[in-house]
């Protein structure tokens, strides 16, 4: 009954043209005439792989071969060399509001994106600021000691829960960070807006909004 409630399923499908979207146009804001031919493809492999195309015919399971340009060839310190390219003199440029919304690093996995936080900010100048979140159960009536054993703080300072940050956050001056939560959305202050840390209290941190989320 789905099926054949469906539009595939309707009388007037043989009426209709089915329009693909073939131009990632988010790879053309801001570029150069020039590096458009790259960009293009670039786009193509990108739908070649999400699409499975690359490769010969398998059954799931295929060894890609990445262009050479996509490559990061040091194998001492990769993660240092790919900020270096992705935000090239970034002492010089830190407190430009346009430097980091130029530019930005995708990650699998918070375990990665971690990694490479933590090597950005050891590249800022300044020193650090450590703070740490509450690692102790809220009082409940249920609360036990079975509750309270299965619960240690080494657990909950271990726990790494999308939407929520870490135990542990390090923070410098000039470094970006995301607002989690709404505060005041009329402003730009909501979920996933982009800031710049300007001052680090002793449980308060100052930041600025340098630019709008996408």
């Amino acid at each position: 009954m789905i099926v054949n409630a469906s539009l595939n399923s309707s009388y007037i499908w043989w009426h209709c043209q089915v329009l693909k979207l073939t131009d990632n146009m988010r790879l053309r804001v801001g570029c150069q005439e020039t590096d458009l031919k790259e960009i293009k493809e670039f786009g193509e492999w990108i739908l070649k792989l999400g699409d499975g195309l690359l490769g010969e015919e398998n059954d799931g399971e295929i060894d890609i071969e990445i262009p050479d340009d996509l490559l990061i060839h040091d194998k001492v310190n990769p993660i240092s060399s790919l900020i270096s390219f992705i935000y090239p003199e970034m002492n010089k440029f830190l407190w430009d509001i346009t430097y980091f919304q130029q530019s930005a690093i995708l990650a699998p996995t918070n375990e990665v994106v971690d990694s490479i936080n933590k090597e950005l900010l050891e590249s800022l100048p300044g020193e650090e600021k450590v703070y740490f979140t509450s690692d102790s159960l809220c009082q409940s009536e249920e609360e036990s000691e079975l509750i309270m054993a299965l619960f240690p703080p080494d657990v909950l300072n271990n726990l790494r829960l999308s939407g929520l940050p870490n135990h542990k956050l390090v923070l410098k001056l000039g470094a970006p960070v995301m607002l989690l939560r709404i505060i005041d959305q009329a402003n730009g202050l909501c979920n996933g807006t982009r800031l710049q840390v300007t001052k680090l209290g002793k449980v308060v941190i100052e930041a600025k909004k340098n630019y709008h989320r996408d």
